[in-house]
């Protein structure tokens, strides 16, 4: 398995968006979560691209849906799933995707169009981070890492003349 994305390269996301859905609901059934109807929904739109979205704009997709117009509908659905290793929150911009190589054991970096948003995940963060030579010498153990490259990918670039 590539330790990338295929987020900004074509591909059968239609595979992406059923194989992590159906993680998720086997790993909440094994563990006894709950993945209530809110919670499946928060990710089924995190799912539906690999662009990543605050969560007031998960928040506005709910209420067209029905759901409660109110913040902590998408806040505690958000919350869970990065609780749970389900979806990442990408600092840099506030947002949250949906995570990439559920159910694997990687600290992610993240690449970051900064003009369409699409995330693309990496998993190899853990094996190039430049902190743990430096934590051992200091004997401080990192317990997180977070990465984030703000770029252009290679369609917005063709579309902005690059």
């Amino acid at each position: 398995m590539p330790d990338t994305t295929a987020a900004f390269i074509q591909h059968d996301h239609s595979a992406c968006q059923s194989k992590a859905l159906a993680y998720v609901t086997e790993q909440c059934a094994a563990k006894g979560l709950r993945l209530t109807e809110a919670r499946r929904r928060v990710l089924e739109i995190l799912l539906e691209s690999h662009t990543a979205l605050g969560a007031y704009d998960v928040l506005q997709r709910l209420n067209t849906e029905g759901y409660s117009a109110q913040p902590p509908i998408a806040y505690r659905a958000l919350d869970f799933l990065v609780e749970h290793g389900f979806a990442h929150k990408v600092e840099r911009i506030s947002a949250f995707v949906a995570c990439h190589f559920p159910g694997q054991c990687h600290a992610p970096a993240f690449l970051i169009c900064r003009s369409c948003r699409t995330v693309a995940e990496s998993r190899s963060a853990r094996q190039v981070n430049p902190l743990q030579a430096d934590a051992q010498a200091m004997k401080f153990s990192i317990e997180d890492t977070n990465v984030e490259a703000e770029g252009l990918c290679q369609s917005c670039q063709s579309e902005q003349g690059a």
